[in-house]
């Protein structure tokens, strides 16, 4: 087991590291050793790491250390172990997308958001399990709260790295609900930002109307921190736009200049989600009074988690096409099938689903006129117990198929003590406010635990 001082550096939040860093009272090392430590302690009980090269993160945080001591300015994740999702690429690691049709694959090139962790002094600790080909067959990965448990997916080994305290960061993706579920089920943070916020060239390609990068961490401040080196113009992604900086951290630390105001909102699956979801969310909403205002999603939009598996199984079975003819007997029954549906779609059906996002994230800026986010539930429930599957996404669709901010908040615990999420989402290209709010919630939720102990 490994040392008590090294197991209590990983209990660090981001921010807080990386004040320890700044004021010299650790170093890299010293919390990569910890990372390490933690990571040795728990991998077989977790199984969060595709790839892990223990000297190489040794070595990238020796050369962090060296730039401090020499006097170098300090980058805005100086030090910081981060782990990076097994679609994303890294010039240094394979990255193998979680089929054994890629492995050993070795990319030359970095992926954007790779190129910005090692600019801003991060370091790549590795590769963290991601389900096959970022679908629904389930990769290694176990849920660190209860390991008889799915961790979701598909960027299971991301929320649950964080979730074991093995990083203070990850990222992930999302193209239906594989940041958001994750986060959920194994109780850590998870930030989805406005779509085309964050380039996504060298990751795997699913389907570019809807892939999104997104982040996990243990508070809402750490979600700000990677974001705001994140988020930015890169002309390999034409998603992405100019944008003057966000400066999130410095949002999030605010205090909202009113108390903010809940769209408590269930959607056309709301009764697909359990009774303990349903008690939970209600309560909270019962408890914030004027501050929550009910909101029920149109009718019009019945038909967005249509268009979204429309989008999704087509751009499938197009992006995957070579992998499906080189090795379909290779693939999961649940990926053939969704890229042999996606074969049959008509590129009238396809185009007037797409023709649909836009127009969907725009319905509701009515809602965000009178409202500062949406409150519904990230899940239908805990985390199932059983391996074989990574639970339903379909409480994120229709914010992802929108391209609309999402963060879940581990706020909720189920009747089994597994973690439960509650979800905040918000108006596009308003992260600022979504995740301030998101941590304002997290503090009157604490302050409410305080007064009823």
């Amino acid at each position: 087991m490994p040392s008590d001082e090294l197991v209590d550096i990983t209990s660090l939040s981001a921010a807080e590291a990386l004040a320890a860093l700044r004021d010299g009272r650790t170093s890299a090392v010293d919390l990569v050793k910890g990372c390490l430590a933690r990571i040795k302690a728990d991998e077989e009980r977790v199984q969060a790491w595709a790839f892990l090269d223990e000297e190489r993160a040794l070595e990238q945080a020796r050369n962090v250390d060296r730039v401090r001591s020499e006097g170098h300015a300090m980058g805005p994740l100086h030090g910081l172990p981060v782990g990076v999702k097994d679609i994303i690429d890294t010039a240094d690691m394979p990255t193998e997308d979680g089929t054994v049709l890629n492995a050993g694959r070795r990319p030359f090139y970095d992926a954007a958001v790779v190129e910005r962790l090692r600019s801003a002094g991060a370091i790549v600790m590795g590769k963290t399990v991601t389900t096959e080909l970022a679908t629904y067959a389930p990769g290694k990965t176990r849920n660190p709260v209860n390991p008889e448990h799915t961790p979701g997916g598909s960027s299971s080994g991301s929320a649950a790295a964080v979730a074991a305290h093995m990083v203070p960061l990850a990222i992930g993706t999302q193209t239906n609900g594989s940041v958001i579920r994750p986060a959920a089920y194994c109780g850590v943070y998870g930030y989805k930002p406005t779509f085309g916020m964050v380039s996504r060239h060298g990751i795997l390609e699913q389907s570019k109307p809807m892939d999104q990068v997104g982040f996990l961490a243990r508070t809402v401040e750490d979600l700000a921190i990677i974001a705001d080196t994140m988020i930015g113009y890169d002309e390999r992604d034409p998603a992405t736009r100019h944008l003057a900086p966000l400066n999130l951290r410095e949002v999030v630390l605010q205090e909202p200049p009113m108390p903010p105001v809940f769209a408590f909102t269930k959607t056309q699956i709301w009764g697909d989600a359990e009774e303990q979801t349903h008690l939970a969310l209600e309560e909270v909403a019962e408890a914030l009074g004027a501050q929550s205002k009910s909101f029920n999603v149109p009718s019009i939009f019945d038909d967005a988690w249509k268009w979204h598996a429309t989008v999704m199984e087509a751009d499938l079975a197009r992006n995957f096409h070579e992998l499906y003819e080189r090795g379909r007997d290779s693939l999961s029954e649940s990926l053939r099938g969704q890229i042999e549906r996606g074969r049959l779609i008509t590129a009238v059906d396809y185009n007037n689903a797409v023709n649909h996002i836009e127009a969907t994230g725009v319905a509701f800026d009515e809602i965000f006129d009178r409202c500062d986010v949406i409150m519904t539930a990230a899940t239908a429930g805990p985390a199932p117990h059983g391996l074989e599957s990574t639970g339903s996404p379909s409480f994120c669709t229709l914010w992802t198929f929108a391209g609309m901010p999402a963060v879940t908040l581990p706020l909720l615990r189920a009747e089994n003590g597994m973690p439960m999420g509650i979800q905040l989402v918000g108006r596009r290209g308003d992260d600022g406010r979504l995740l301030r709010t998101a941590r304002w919630m997290v503090d009157w939720v604490r302050e409410l635990e305080r007064s009823a102990s």
